[in-house]
């Protein structure tokens, strides 16, 4: 069988064109970070190094909510508005969930994201969730980047639903939009405190024809739930707002309250705060996928593992050994860390 060959990437080349707006150096800019194959990984660090410097000046938005809350036709309708009404460029980044059983994802993001798609002014980017935790693909963060550099001054990231998406989401954003639905049940149900208390902005969607007096109810419940969250009265209201997706009326009031909350955050210094922790936090995810990586591919460590796992329900061995000896099989190239050295307890 013939060995597939991989072109060699020219980073300089690459950072220059994505520089340049062209849609597709931007496209393998994105497959590039995406990657996990150790040469693309170590270009795509090198690629990011370049295009930081052209980057920070985007609006970062994160959107996310119960499911059915019409987020993705929610981002085509005001993704448009942007670019009609205030000649913004708009890059979405689509997660989708992948299935735990074969990695497949279904990326049906740009089926209802038809008028933002074929506008020249926008990029979609829909991007399978991997397993990652959080409902955000791995490289998101660095997708983030590429797009700034590239020149849309927007940037959305849709989750791919509430729970822990939105940790993760509001780790990675300027503003944390939260979208939800009237004519579900309960409203509070799904919509608990930790969720609440990331909101930086939230909007009752699908608020048209028979279901418009829905989500102003909604809407009210909403609001008061806000004020149970924080009953300090100096801290800033999170606004509660409805609109459609289908009508477009109340766009305007949601993307205001977005401009909004940016001048609030700016204006205390709490912009440039949060971008630091987002940095941190940057950091500390790109060590952890490392070593997550370097465990799922280093041959020796790989060698142990499938003895193990062979043994397990066997008896000839448990979890809690198995883990030890692949930490020390994964850690011998690593001199000083405890597992080398046998140092790993029950209770570590």
């Amino acid at each position: 069988m013939k060995e597939m060959v991989i072109m060699p990437i020219d980073v300089p080349e690459l950072v220059e064109q994505v520089l340049a707006g062209s849609r597709q150096h931007i496209a393998k800019a994105l497959t590039l970070v995406e990657s996990s194959k150790p040469a693309h990984r170590e270009k795509a660090r090198e690629m990011l190094r370049l295009l930081a410097p052209h980057t920070g000046d985007a609006i970062r938005v994160g959107i996310s909510g119960v499911p059915g809350a019409g987020k993705s036709t929610f981002i085509n309708a005001m993704g448009t508005k942007l670019i009609d009404e205030f000649n913004y460029k708009v890059a979405v980044l689509a997660v989708d969930p992948s299935s735990t059983r074969t990695g497949g994802s279904i990326l049906g993001d740009r089926t209802r994201m038809g008028d933002l798609c074929n506008r020249d002014e926008a990029f979609v980017r829909p991007s399978p969730s991997g397993g990652h935790l959080g409902g955000v693909a791995r490289a998101t963060r660095e997708a983030m980047i590429v797009m700034e550099a590239a020149g849309y001054n927007v940037v959305l990231v849709e989750t791919v639903g509430v729970g822990q998406s939105e940790v993760a989401v509001a780790g990675m954003v300027d503003t944390f939009l939260m979208l939800s639905v009237a004519g579900t049940g309960d409203q509070l149900q799904g919509i608990k405190k930790g969720i609440l208390e990331l909101a930086d902005v939230v909007a009752v969607n699908k608020a048209d024809g028979d279901n418009a007096g829905n989500a102003r109810v909604s809407a009210r419940d909403l609001s008061i739930a806000m004020k149970l969250v924080s009953s300090d009265a100096d801290k800033r209201r999170v606004p509660v707002l409805t609109c459609s997706s289908y009508t477009k009326e109340g766009l305007d009031d949601v993307w205001q309250a977005i401009v909004d909350h940016r001048a609030y955050l700016e204006a205390d210094g709490s912009l440039q705060a949060r971008r630091i922790e987002q940095q941190r936090e940057w950091l500390w995810n790109m060590v952890r996928n490392e070593i997550l990586e370097s465990l799922d591919t280093d041959p020796s460590v790989q060698q142990v593992a499938e003895k193990i796992e062979a043994g397990l329900g066997t008896e000839a061995t448990n979890a809690l050994e198995g883990a030890e000896q692949i930490l020390r099989a994964f850690a011998h190239a690593v001199p000083g860390l405890p597992w080398a050295q046998g140092e790993m307890t029950s209770g570590s």
